[in-house]
């Protein structure tokens, strides 16, 4: 049996850093389902991932194993999950394993949010991205008709189980994406929480093992947030810093050269952050920072001016906009202020992706 230690509904394993919480058996929740009442959804990428070995407590639990990209993030997809389900008996008391990453838990737990009107599930992040994201705050959801993440619904998993060796593995881009959340989580707290030591960070000698607090701190602010504000009203919407633009940066690279999430987050950041500085008289240091680790970590954004007026239009159909054709977006005074709920005009927006391009 591994041994995790649970914060707020979450757990990592191993690590003595967290000390102040009791550790439990991290597959507890399996004995409150028959096990063939249990099915797992997985990425495909992940049948030799050594870390399964490390799980025989899903040993003969059938797996549906599936190609993962963006594209798999459809209806399609989780109608192929439901059948899974229904294939294999599961009733309204089943579970449903999400092990992958933030494409994989989204799909997942849609489809067991769906499935005889909700089952409950439990996510397995795999990815860096998934484990400060994700695969907690129970957003899940597909894309739709070119939208990103358009179709969905608020669906809690019952537990998030994080384990840091799942990274060991991680191509270098896959890593950068889950540190474009980190970055943004880092941006919307008190910048002695994490903003200042994130600068300090040099990520092309960083151990593995400092990011453990990392995703502790991240999974800790989110799980807080969430839990003041579970379907977004208000609170919550910080955590949208850099999405508005970023989403609609992710679904216009489709058609140019497909970029990962958290790359678009990046993008997405840095205009809005512009906006922070011109609409909101945020200081220009953040800006500056940021826009140095994204030259040297993520390269410029691959769009062209001929993109400007479709991505202005994707970000009028953004899921966050709460009246038509609008441009909702959260900026920040400063690091560690968000602000929910700024209106930009398209002028504002393509002012911001002139500087974006401009870098």
């Amino acid at each position: 049996m591994q041994i995790f230690e649970r914060i707020n509904g979450f757990y990592l394993q191993n690590k003595k850093i967290f000390t102040n919480f009791a550790p439990e058996m991290s597959w507890e929740i399996l004995n409150n389902y028959p096990k063939e009442q249990i099915c797992i959804v997985s990425d495909k990428s992940l049948i030799r991932h050594a870390q399964w070995s490390a799980m025989p407590e899903l040993a003969d639990i059938p797996v549906l194993w599936l190609e993962v990209s963006e594209a798999t993030k459809s209806l399609d997809t989780v109608a192929q999950i439901w059948d899974f389900m229904f294939a294999h008996h599961l009733t309204r008391r089943g579970l449903l394993i999400c092990v992958g990453g933030g494409i994989l838990t989204d799909l997942g737990g849609f489809a067991a949010a769906t499935y005889k009107r909700g089952i409950q599930y439990i996510n397995i992040p795999s990815t860096l991205l998934a484990m400060v994201d994700a695969s907690s705050g129970g957003k899940t959801g597909i894309n739709y008709r070119g939208l990103k993440n358009a179709i969905g619904a608020f669906a809690p998993p019952a537990d998030t189980l994080i384990d840091p060796k799942w990274l060991k593995t991680l191509p270098a881009a896959q890593f950068l994406s889950g540190f474009a959340e980190i970055l943004k989580t880092g941006l919307i707290e008190r910048p002695d929480l994490l903003w200042d030591r994130l600068l300090q960070y040099d990520l092309d000698t960083m151990p593995l093992d400092s990011l453990t607090p990392m995703i502790e701190q991240c999974v800790a602010i989110k799980e807080r947030i969430v839990q003041a504000d579970p379907n977004e009203k208000g609170l919550r919407k910080a955590l949208n810093f850099g999405h508005t633009f970023g989403h609609a940066i992710e679904e216009i690279s489709i058609s140019n050269a497909p970029i990962s999430h958290g790359y678009a987050v990046v993008y997405g950041l840095i205009a809005e952050l512009y906006l922070s500085v011109t609409k909101l008289g945020c200081p220009k240091e953040p800006l500056q920072q940021l826009t140095q680790l994204m030259l040297h970590y993520y390269g410029r954004p691959n769009c062209k001016c001929s993109d400007m007026e479709p991505l202005i239009a994707l970000m009028q159909q953004d899921k966050k906009n709460e009246r038509a054709a609008e441009i909702n977006c959260t900026l920040i005074r400063s690091v560690g202020d968000p602000v929910i709920n700024q209106v930009i005009s398209p002028d504002d927006a393509r002012e911001a992706l002139d500087y974006l391009f401009s870098l």
